[in-house]
């Protein structure tokens, strides 16, 4: 299943999870960390299992619970993955592959098999993404930019300098562990046109979806993060031609007078894989 856009719900607002389906995300997650305030951490857990449990509640996305850190977070998994777990867990604020493994191991004891998505949004986190991203129970990294920029003591900017080191870093560790990467989120929910070239951008980098704070963003990033139908016909037309090149022995080959190597034809399996089409 495709990671393109990952939309955030309040765990304390069940009116909200229950109507996040509707906006088309590919991951929906139940937040019961900074979404949440202190005093209504309780209540947010129980509304959290309430809708999991709800025999109609029954979505095509990823449904996936950010639980808190530390021993909050265990109790939580506790809690949520008890009868009916979700399909994931998120960690926040993750710096090592052991936190992975104790929310995993949480989640087995209480006989559920979930895997993780961990997020990067410090200092420590960012250079310890490789060992985070290699845990066996990790399916994908998330980049968190403004609270890593928090953490630095960096100035937050449109052009966001301050944060691409972290955030190619983030991505590399994903693809080199072989798992989904998923890019920080636009905090201006109303810049329908930045939210696109943040999105376009994001994707340049690698990353496979990107966070939404409103349901609003969700088919902009969709569409972001979808092949475009000229590069899907360009794709075949590579695999096509690959395939007839093997078959004559040779490793290098011509589509539409463009020269074909290696690294071109993994480019024309990704797009295809990421439009789930076959050529």
């Amino acid at each position: 299943m495709p990671r393109r856009s990952v939309l955030f719900s309040p765990g304390d607002r069940p009116s909200l999870m229950r109507k996040a389906p509707g906006a088309g995300a590919d991951v929906l997650v139940f937040d019961l960390e900074d979404a949440v305030a202190p005093e209504r951490k309780t209540e947010a857990r129980d509304a959290v299992v309430d809708v999991l449990s709800d025999p109609e509640f029954d979505p095509e996305a990823e449904v996936a619970v950010r639980v808190n850190p530390g021993d909050a977070g265990i109790d939580d998994v506790a809690t949520v993955c008890a009868d009916h777990p979700p399909d994931a867990l998120v960690v926040p604020k993750a710096t090592s592959a052991a936190e992975v493994t104790r929310v995993a191991d949480a989640a087995r004891e209480a006989g559920a098999d979930c895997p993780v998505i961990a997020i990067i949004e410090s200092a420590a986190g960012v250079l310890a993404a490789p060992g985070v991203a290699s845990a066996d129970d990790t399916s994908a990294l998330v980049f968190g930019a403004e609270d890593f920029a928090a953490d630095v003591g960096a100035t937050r900017t449109d052009e966001g300098t301050e944060v691409l080191y972290a955030r190619e870093r983030v991505v590399v560790a994903a693809s080199a562990a072989g798992i989904d990467a998923i890019d920080t989120l636009h905090v201006d929910y109303q810049d329908d046109d930045g939210l696109r070239e943040d999105a376009k951008f994001s994707r340049q980098l690698g990353y496979d979806g990107k966070l939404a704070i409103h349901p609003a963003q969700v088919p902009i990033i969709n569409e972001a993060f979808s092949p475009d139908p000229d590069d899907v016909t360009w794709a075949k037309k590579v695999l096509r031609a690959r395939d007839e090149a093997d078959a004559d022995g040779r490793g290098v080959f011509g589509v539409d007078g463009e020269m074909i190597d290696a690294p071109l034809v993994k480019q024309a399996e990704n797009i295809l894989d990421r439009a789930g089409e076959t050529y």
